[in-house]
């Protein structure tokens, strides 16, 4: 007499693909609604909204990012900035700001305002020394509200000035929000040039559309002997534009001015409007407004 099978001699089905994923290996081509993921949507009462970038810290991106939005506002535009480093908010010192906003009769924050240009930051709704020691829910909540909670009044275009890095900020923002465009901010020498090559690439994978690169602290002029010196090297980030089909939007010049003016809370832009450092950003913001229709 047999012993009984202890399993089925019938063929084992197998489904080589049970999530139904392209062969690719690319994910479904599902609406983003039905895979759970947010819409993306224009800021409420703005424009034209446009992310500046440098995926490392340290390259003077919202040095570079509070002087546009000054010059769009120069040049007659509606303009607010954005900080949404929530770690280390900048533009309170940059504009030369403190103080918790008030609210609007619609519960919304109000930004504050200096020089024409409209702001918000974590640095207002915290102590200028108190660290934000939060986990990363948390951040994205701060986000959220600094996102969607502001009442911009109108703006012909916002700023954003993005933290270092391509995480979770990053990639909540160019998810949720509609933008124009984005900028990426680099100096000349490779350490700074691969990070934001990175940031490059990550805005291509999210399909937002790249204005160009800026190379900062480009060059420094000697105020004694008028010698010019290529301290971080020259022409990095032309090399880069060029080598990653990008645009090339500029040089912004390495000058203790435009150090001492950001420290003051009195940016370039607005502190020495005829200098050749002024005239930089300026050019700068004149092609980044005509490339997204700023009128």
């Amino acid at each position: 007499m047999s012993k009984p099978r202890l399993f089925s001699t019938l063929p084992r089905l197998r489904h080589e693909n049970p999530l139904g994923l392209p062969r690719s290996g690319a994910p479904p081509q599902l609406p983003r609604m039905q895979r759970g993921l947010p819409q993306k949507r224009p800021l409420p009462s703005v424009r034209k909204t446009i992310a500046i970038s440098s995926a490392k810290g340290g390259v003077g991106k919202s040095t570079i990012a509070v002087n546009l939005a000054l010059a769009f506002a120069r040049a007659g535009h509606r303009t607010g900035i954005l900080d949404t480093d929530i770690f280390g908010p900048s533009i309170p010192t940059l504009l030369a700001l403190s103080g918790e906003p008030r609210l609007s009769e619609k519960n919304q924050l109000l930004p504050l305002s200096n020089y024409g240009v409209k702001s918000m930051s974590m640095g207002y709704l915290i102590g200028e020394d108190a660290p934000v020691v939060w986990r990363g829910l948390m951040v994205m909540k701060a986000l959220q509200q600094l996102l969607w909670e502001v009442e911009w009044g109108g703006l012909d275009v916002l700023v954003m000035d993005l933290p270092p890095g391509t995480g979770d900020t990053q990639l909540t923002i160019t998810q949720q929000v509609v933008l124009d465009g984005a900028i990426v901010v680099s100096t000349p020498q490779d350490v700074s040039l691969k990070d934001a090559v990175k940031g490059v690439e990550m805005m291509r994978k999210v399909n937002v559309p790249l204005l160009g690169m800026i190379q900062n602290m480009s060059v420094f002029t000697c105020p004694h002997c008028n010698n010019s010196t290529h301290i971080f090297g020259s022409e990095g980030v032309a090399r880069a534009c060029s080598k990653h089909n990008v645009p090339f939007l500029g040089d912004i010049p390495l000058h203790a001015s435009i150090c001492d003016d950001a420290d003051r809370g009195k940016p370039t832009v607005v502190a020495e409007p005829g200098s050749a450092r002024a005239k930089a950003f300026t050019s700068i913001a004149e092609r980044v407004a005509n490339d997204i229709h700023l009128e």
